[in-house]
């Protein structure tokens, strides 16, 4: 995978914006293009582009209110940023097991010394009730 963090899963531009609508209840693209200005220079289509493109793949969501030369665009998420990331590392965990099999949870396995215990206490857990055969 690339990057970090969401950049695992966007693009840099992607990524900004997403953590700033996270942040927010809605913003128009003005707004998030202004919030983005503070760190450094981006023209307003450019922002204008990357949010169109957020909402044509599921990402963001687009609500017009007022109307004719009042008429404005806010944006916000479609998901929470934890919703967001928890879809996501299941899918990319399901690839991973699919296609490498036994290679991944063994790769699994292995980082498992570097854990949380409550979640070693969780996988336990599932172990057991895989054992006992009632699968949820």
């Amino acid at each position: 995978m690339k990057g970090e963090g969401l950049n695992r899963f966007f693009g840099p531009l992607e990524a900004r914006i997403m953590a700033i609508l996270w942040s927010s209840e809605g913003l128009t693209i003005k707004e998030v293009q202004s919030i983005l200005n503070q760190e450094s220079p981006i023209s307003v289509n450019a922002v204008m582009t990357v949010m169109n493109r957020l909402v044509d793949k599921g990402h963001l969501k687009k609500t017009l209110s007022g109307s004719g030369r009042t008429q404005a665009a806010k944006f916000s998420t479609v998901q929470t940023r934890e919703q967001f990331l928890s879809d996501q590392t299941k899918e990319v965990s399901q690839g991973l097991i699919q296609e490498y099999g036994s290679l991944v949870v063994n790769h699994m396995i292995d980082a498992l010394d570097e854990v949380d215990p409550e979640v070693i206490a969780k996988l336990e857990r599932k172990l057991q009730e895989i054992r006992d055969g009632k699968r949820r």
